[in-house]
């Protein structure tokens, strides 16, 4: 696993800038071809800057409309737009939207559900150069073939949707995404800029800690990228925390919350099961509620999402599957009736409340077992002799189901353990078949490089879930926190939080005087003995939060760092001399 980048990046502020001298052909083809009226001032400086032949990083939370902004730049680009984004749905629904727009240009998808005849059709329009939006799951970039095809085509624009999928450190880390940084390169001069090597990059997520922005743009070997972050503060929506003593007590106080409050809303849940019992539950209480998992059919699926959109559904009861796509502007209130697993999950699903502006509602329901729960699951290592059998199973038959069987495991483990392999550069997966990227495979060496990516993702987990414990129990404006998690120091309290409320907040930040004394400051880049480099996140009175590049998020005890020496500080933060 590549460490995340030390170097500086360079924010780029987004409110009340123009956007140059673009903005009057951004804001006429919003309008008159897509009928957004005005574009959100986020979108058009992330535009305006692909259009001037920069990389982009985009972080704009759920619900901001980020699509928009490589259909605007792919409508004014003379070449072909690609789209890379992780879920076919989401990319059907785009090349929906597009062909329902009369003024678009053709769109057409890659991806290996649908029927050759549309896949060959796909190709044939891009080597004819006739296509605006060719979309792509990640998976398909494994093949070198598809890579050899893009590499003669006409490219104005890459854009990797849910980018934060690079990133080791976002919630939702996918293997296939690694290899994008290289495609990238591989791809030719953009028929805007034949003097450009490659074709700019377009990187959008709505997670945007600063570890996760860093490894964003050190994976997708961007250059010199603007980063643009707009949207993230999101007054309307009132955050609290409830915590409770045990199992029956929480389940009890979710369904209270979840029947009173005004509907539609929200309900995430851990497990597949716990969507069925929490749906019933409530349905016995006159709501209408129904569950949504990853396992349910496909067509199912479409159904509940439907039937939600439609108002049919008052409360949908699902696991983290529900959410990419979203696009409900009323929805009142997001329930978590357990802690989920990161901060970065937490901001993206909460964030698909109050989208109108109006008032909105995040609770989470909290319980310290549950986030020792989830650190026991995710501290389990493969065993060798698992990783090993499979290895040679897939030596044997490279369809992974067919492999994970010979070597005794369940599909869901195959897949899991092929992923090591993927993240230890050993191997790639297309379309469900293992592809070699080491020749020849030393099976020992193999098997080392996944025990360390396991052993690496063991404190990725456990890292995020000390900083979601930190969130559920901080007696801060909760609204200062999340802000401050994504990097954002300067925000007043919120007035409108459970901790604000009860005056914990305002206590919370007389406390603090001393933080300003302290010899850290926010963003300042320090080095622990034995992890090595950090960053500081947050300083409070006695403690202070560093992000280490193999370690993770840490908290640390201010008088123990100072008692033994602990961080020695390597640069100040910019806003400190």
């Amino acid at each position: 696993m590549r460490p995340v980048s030390s170097t500086e990046i360079q924010i780029e502020e987004t409110r009340g800038e123009a956007a140059g001298r673009h903005a009057e052909d951004i804001e006429r083809v919003a309008r008159e071809v897509f009928g957004w009226d005005p574009l959100r001032p986020g979108l058009t400086r992330a535009v305006a800057a692909v259009l001037a032949g920069h990389d982009v990083l985009g972080v704009m939370p759920t619900g901001y409309g980020k699509s928009a902004a490589y259909r605007v730049a792919g409508a004014l680009l003379p070449g072909t737009t690609l789209v890379v984004s992780p879920l076919i749905a989401l990319q059907a629904d785009q090349l929906a939207h597009l062909a329902e727009t009369p003024g678009a240009r053709p769109a057409r998808l890659v991806n290996s559900t649908q029927p050759k005849a549309r896949t060959d059709e796909a190709w044939a329009m891009l080597e004819q150069g006739e296509l605006g939006y060719l979309f792509l799951a990640p998976e398909q970039l494994a093949n070198d073939e598809v890579v050899a095809r893009l590499a003669t085509a006409s490219i104005s624009l890459l854009a990797v949707d849910e980018a934060h999928c690079v990133s080791s450190w976002g919630h939702d880390f996918r293997p296939d995404y690694l290899r994008l940084g290289e495609i990238a390169e591989r791809l030719p001069s953009p028929p805007q800029s034949p003097q450009a090597t490659r074709p700019p990059i377009l990187a959008l997520t709505a997670t945007g800690s600063r570890p996760v922005r860093e490894e964003i743009v050190e994976r997708l070997r961007m250059r010199d990228p603007r980063i643009l972050i707009h949207g993230f503060d999101r007054p309307n929506i009132a955050l609290r925390v409830s915590r409770h003593a045990d199992l029956d007590q929480q389940v009890a106080a979710v369904l209270d919350d979840v029947a009173t409050l005004p509907a539609p809303g929200l309900l995430y849940v851990a497990t597949r099961r716990a969507t069925e019992e929490y749906a019933e539950a409530l349905r016995e209480r006159g709501v209408a509620a129904d569950g949504y998992h990853g396992a349910l059919p496909a067509k199912r699926r479409r159904q509940l999402s439907a039937a939600f959109h439609e108002g049919e559904v008052a409360v949908m009861v699902a696991t983290s599957a529900f959410g990419m796509g979203i696009d409900k502007a009323d929805v009142r209130f997001v329930v978590h009736a357990a802690a989920p697993e990161s901060v970065d999950q937490y901001y993206q699903e909460l964030g698909r409340a109050g989208r109108d502006g109006e008032p909105a509602v995040a609770a989470l329901h909290y319980r310290p077992e549950d986030l020792a729960l989830r650190k026991f699951f995710a501290s389990a290592v493969p065993k060798r002799k698992d990783l090993k059998a499979l290895l040679l199973a897939l030596a044997e038959d490279p369809d992974v189901r067919a492999a994970g069987k010979r070597a005794g495991l369940s599909a869901r483990r195959a897949t899991a353990l092929t992923a090591l392999f993927e993240e230890a550069g050993v191997l790639a997966t297309v379309d469900g078949r293992a592809v070699p990227r080491q020749h020849p495979i030393v099976a020992d060496a193999a098997v080392d490089g996944a025990l360390e990516q396991a052993e690496a993702r063991k404190r990725i987990d456990e890292s995020r879930l000390a900083m979601m414990r930190s969130y559920a129990e901080t007696m801060q404006c909760r609204r200062q926190y999340l802000l401050g998690y994504f990097g954002d120091e300067d925000t007043d309290l919120c007035h409108a939080c459970d901790n604000c409320k009860s005056g914990a907040a305002e206590r919370y930040a007389e406390s603090r005087g001393t933080a300003g004394d302290a010899p850290f400051d926010v963003d300042a880049k320090v080095r622990h003995a034995e992890w090595g480099d950090g960053r500081v996140m947050s300083v409070e009175d006695d403690r202070i939060t560093v992000f280490f590049e193999s370690e993770g998020y840490r908290v640390l005890s201010l008088a123990t760092v100072a008692e033994h020496g602990l961080l020695a500080v390597t640069s100040r933060s910019a806003d400190r001399p």
